[in-house]
Protein backbone atom coordinates (compact mmCIF):
# COMPACT_ATOMS: atom_id res chain seq x y z
CA UNK A 1 0.00 0.00 0.00
CA UNK A 2 1.35 3.44 -0.94
CA UNK A 3 1.08 5.89 1.94
CA UNK A 4 2.35 8.93 0.06
CA UNK A 5 5.78 8.91 1.68
CA UNK A 6 8.53 8.90 -0.93
CA UNK A 7 11.55 9.35 1.30
CA UNK A 8 12.81 7.45 4.31
CA UNK A 9 14.20 9.43 7.25
CA UNK A 10 17.24 8.55 9.32
CA UNK A 11 16.31 5.48 11.36
CA UNK A 12 18.21 6.78 14.39
CA UNK A 13 17.13 10.41 14.68
CA UNK A 14 14.29 10.81 12.16
CA UNK A 15 16.03 13.57 10.22
CA UNK A 16 14.63 13.81 6.67
CA UNK A 17 17.96 14.40 4.91
CA UNK A 18 19.94 11.17 4.70
CA UNK A 19 23.31 10.43 3.14
CA UNK A 20 23.83 6.66 3.52
CA UNK A 21 21.81 3.48 3.49
CA UNK A 22 22.26 -0.18 4.27
CA UNK A 23 20.15 -3.30 3.81
CA UNK A 24 19.61 -5.92 6.49
CA UNK A 25 17.69 -9.22 6.48
CA UNK A 26 14.01 -9.13 7.49
CA UNK A 27 14.66 -11.06 10.72
CA UNK A 28 16.87 -8.15 11.86
CA UNK A 29 13.79 -5.96 12.45
CA UNK A 30 13.24 -7.94 15.66
CA UNK A 31 16.36 -6.21 17.02
CA UNK A 32 14.91 -2.75 16.31
CA UNK A 33 12.77 -0.43 18.42
CA UNK A 34 8.98 -0.67 17.95
CA UNK A 35 9.19 -3.95 16.03
CA UNK A 36 6.64 -5.80 18.16
CA UNK A 37 3.63 -5.43 15.82
CA UNK A 38 5.59 -6.41 12.69
CA UNK A 39 5.66 -10.03 11.59
CA UNK A 40 9.18 -10.21 10.14
CA UNK A 41 8.20 -13.40 8.31
CA UNK A 42 5.87 -11.33 6.11
CA UNK A 43 8.68 -9.07 4.89
CA UNK A 44 9.62 -10.13 1.34
CA UNK A 45 12.55 -7.81 0.70
CA UNK A 46 15.70 -6.72 2.46
CA UNK A 47 15.00 -4.00 5.02
CA UNK A 48 16.56 -0.68 4.03
CA UNK A 49 17.82 1.67 6.73
CA UNK A 50 18.90 5.22 5.97
CA UNK A 51 21.20 7.42 8.06
CA UNK A 52 21.93 11.15 8.21
CA UNK A 53 25.57 12.25 7.92
CA UNK A 54 26.10 12.63 11.69
CA UNK A 55 24.58 9.26 12.54
CA UNK A 56 26.41 7.56 9.67
CA UNK A 57 29.75 8.48 11.23
CA UNK A 58 28.58 6.89 14.48
CA UNK A 59 27.28 3.76 12.70
CA UNK A 60 30.52 3.38 10.73
CA UNK A 61 32.62 3.66 13.91
CA UNK A 62 30.36 1.24 15.76
CA UNK A 63 30.50 -1.36 12.97
CA UNK A 64 34.07 -1.05 11.75
CA UNK A 65 35.91 -0.23 14.96
CA UNK A 66 33.83 -2.10 17.52
CA UNK A 67 32.18 -4.87 15.49
CA UNK A 68 28.65 -4.01 16.66
CA UNK A 69 25.40 -2.99 15.00
CA UNK A 70 23.15 0.02 15.70
CA UNK A 71 19.87 -1.86 15.23
CA UNK A 72 18.73 -1.64 18.85
CA UNK A 73 18.68 2.15 18.49
CA UNK A 74 16.96 2.18 15.07
CA UNK A 75 13.24 2.85 14.85
CA UNK A 76 11.57 0.28 12.60
CA UNK A 77 8.96 2.91 11.68
CA UNK A 78 11.70 4.65 9.67
CA UNK A 79 12.77 1.49 7.84
CA UNK A 80 11.74 0.67 4.30
CA UNK A 81 10.56 -2.83 3.34
CA UNK A 82 7.91 -4.68 1.35
CA UNK A 83 5.29 -6.87 2.98
CA UNK A 84 3.81 -9.85 1.17
CA UNK A 85 0.20 -9.52 0.16
CA UNK A 86 -2.28 -11.26 2.36
CA UNK A 87 -3.87 -13.83 0.07
CA UNK A 88 -4.12 -16.31 2.91
CA UNK A 89 -7.42 -14.80 4.01
CA UNK A 90 -8.84 -15.27 0.53
CA UNK A 91 -7.50 -18.79 0.05
CA UNK A 92 -8.23 -19.88 3.62
CA UNK A 93 -4.81 -21.51 3.94
CA UNK A 94 -1.65 -20.59 5.76
CA UNK A 95 1.74 -20.60 4.09
CA UNK A 96 4.93 -20.66 6.09
CA UNK A 97 7.22 -17.96 4.69
CA UNK A 98 10.83 -18.99 4.24
CA UNK A 99 13.48 -16.29 4.63
CA UNK A 100 16.40 -18.72 4.38
CA UNK A 101 17.26 -17.91 0.76
CA UNK A 102 17.24 -14.14 1.32
CA UNK A 103 19.30 -14.45 4.49
CA UNK A 104 21.79 -16.75 2.78
CA UNK A 105 22.16 -14.36 -0.16
CA UNK A 106 22.75 -11.35 2.11
CA UNK A 107 25.17 -13.32 4.31
CA UNK A 108 27.14 -14.61 1.32
CA UNK A 109 27.41 -11.10 -0.09
CA UNK A 110 28.52 -9.83 3.34
CA UNK A 111 31.24 -12.44 3.67
CA UNK A 112 32.54 -11.59 0.18
CA UNK A 113 32.70 -7.90 1.07
CA UNK A 114 34.46 -8.58 4.38
CA UNK A 115 36.99 -10.82 2.61
CA UNK A 116 37.78 -7.97 0.21
CA UNK A 117 38.11 -5.36 2.98
CA UNK A 118 41.72 -4.61 2.00
CA UNK A 119 40.77 -3.95 -1.62
CA UNK A 120 40.91 -0.17 -2.25
CA UNK A 121 37.75 -0.45 -4.36
CA UNK A 122 35.69 -1.76 -1.43
CA UNK A 123 33.50 1.07 -0.17
CA UNK A 124 33.13 1.93 3.50
CA UNK A 125 29.33 1.69 3.13
CA UNK A 126 29.62 -1.90 1.93
CA UNK A 127 31.90 -2.81 4.83
CA UNK A 128 29.51 -1.28 7.36
CA UNK A 129 26.54 -3.08 5.79
CA UNK A 130 28.39 -6.40 5.76
CA UNK A 131 29.44 -6.05 9.38
CA UNK A 132 25.93 -5.12 10.53
CA UNK A 133 24.43 -8.09 8.66
CA UNK A 134 26.94 -10.59 10.03
CA UNK A 135 26.73 -9.32 13.62
CA UNK A 136 22.92 -9.16 13.54
CA UNK A 137 22.54 -12.70 12.15
CA UNK A 138 25.03 -13.98 14.71
CA UNK A 139 23.12 -12.29 17.53
CA UNK A 140 19.89 -13.83 16.25
CA UNK A 141 21.52 -17.27 16.12
CA UNK A 142 21.02 -17.56 12.37
CA UNK A 143 23.72 -19.18 10.28
CA UNK A 144 22.35 -19.28 6.73
CA UNK A 145 24.07 -21.70 4.43
CA UNK A 146 25.49 -20.46 1.17
CA UNK A 147 23.86 -23.40 -0.61
CA UNK A 148 20.18 -22.45 -0.74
Amino acid sequence: MFTGRTDTPCCLCGQAKTTSRIEVPPRAVTLMQNSGPIAWQDIVSPVTLQFCADDWALVADLALDMGHHPLSRCNVAYASFDLREDFEALLNETKEPNQTELEARLSTRSREVLESADDPLTEQRALVEATVIEVALEELGVHPSAES
